[in-house]
């Protein structure tokens, strides 16, 4: 490939073709620092009783996952929540298409963070033939006033699309494929989307079209360096919900008395083997 058409596919994509590392010890310091922002965040809205649903979009190894792990990695799971729906039962296949959703949107005082969303129909849905050409215009027009309405309903809908380059992807492939602790990541999804490469990325641009509102915008997260993307999203995500840091009453603990209570024998119990 010439430097001229690599230059040209970067330009598609959205994202540097020769994206920079971070060094770890200011990557850890500055996730470290923008973790304690989140926790500061998510303790705000339940005190708030805010609801706030993000959607992470893309494609497949395009750094989705990981950007989830780090934003709840120091949350409260009661709190903050992540929801990956597999493929829908025989019965959710006869509902509105966004009743399974609805069921796991957010109450009063929590975030979810859905790991793939609706937008699976103008995705893999539309590209692999997963729904009929009906089926997916009728989301293209119901999508926008579906967000629309959870918004006027008081949630706060923030929407991410993870761009990757076609080379990224394939190296981030083989490493799946190559390590026994990533293998479990690849499917025969994966390649499926690698050789519909091109009619992912018109679905997309067809998705957008329709659905990137003034309303409910996607925002692009130039996913070809994953440390990077983890920290611009999470910055990103901190910006768009004011808030505010809790302020929490001195907690003094007490000592312990043992006085009244004798501990059976330790032989008593079974302990498992220490082996480190």
């Amino acid at each position: 490939m010439s430097k001229t058409q690599k230059q040209q596919k970067s330009e598609k994509s959205g994202t540097d073709s020769k994206p920079t590392r971070l060094k770890k010890s200011f990557y850890f310091s500055e996730l470290e620092r923008l973790q304690l922002e989140l926790v500061k965040l998510h303790e705000w809205v339940k005190a708030r009783d805010l609801k706030v649903v993000v959607l992470f979009e893309g494609r497949d190894a395009a750094g989705k996952g990981g950007v989830i792990k780090r934003i709840t990695q120091r949350l409260n799971p009661r709190i903050c929540r992540v929801v990956a729906l597999g493929v829908p039962t025989e019965r959710e296949k006869g509902q509105w298409y966004f009743q399974r959703y609805v069921a796991h949107l957010p109450s009063a005082g929590e975030i979810v963070l859905m790991d793939r969303s609706w937008y699976n129909r103008a995705g893999v849905e539309r590209v692999m033939g997963f729904c009929t050409d009906d089926e997916y215009w009728e989301f293209l027009r119901s999508c926008p006033r579906f967000e629309e309405m959870l918004i006027h309903s008081g949630i706060i809908l923030i929407k991410y699309w993870f761009s990757v380059s076609d080379e990224v992807q394939e190296k981030r492939f083989r490493e799946r494929i190559e390590d026994p602790l990533k293998r479990w990541k690849f499917s025969e999804m994966d390649l499926e989307s690698r050789s519909k490469w091109i009619e992912y990325s018109k679905a997309k641009d067809e998705m957008f079209s329709y659905t990137d509102t003034k309303v409910a915008p996607w925002f692009v997260v130039n996913a070809d360096n994953k440390r990077k993307a983890r920290l611009n999203t999470i910055e990103h995500l901190l910006s768009l919900i004011p808030y505010q840091e809790i302020k929490h009453k001195k907690i003094n603990l007490q000592p312990i008395t043992m006085e009244g209570y004798v501990r059976p024998p330790l032989t008593d119990q079974t302990f498992i083997p220490e082996l480190y």
